[in-house]
């Protein structure tokens, strides 16, 4: 992908800046592109795939927080 999210962008083709200023003026929406999959069920795919990381990585990241608050709390103790 590029720029943007891989995990929640992946439907979306990375836009650039003149792109973006001319859907401001495209008043039938033919600017805008979505990446295609061949199948429905690859686009299915991808998207349940996508939401299951997104899970993953907030669940690491609560780990994380997690860990730190606990050292916080035990150098607090001592």
């Amino acid at each position: 992908m590029g720029k943007f999210n891989d995990i929640t962008c992946f439907l979306f083709a990375d836009p650039s800046f003149i792109s973006g200023a001319a859907t401001a003026i495209d008043l039938g929406g033919t600017l805008v592109v979505y990446n295609q999959f061949r199948t429905t069920q690859e686009a299915d795919f991808r998207a349940m795939a996508s939401d299951w990381a997104s899970v993953g990585k907030d669940i690491q990241e609560s780990v994380k927080k997690f860990e730190k608050e606990q050292e916080c709390q035990k150098a607090e103790i001592v």
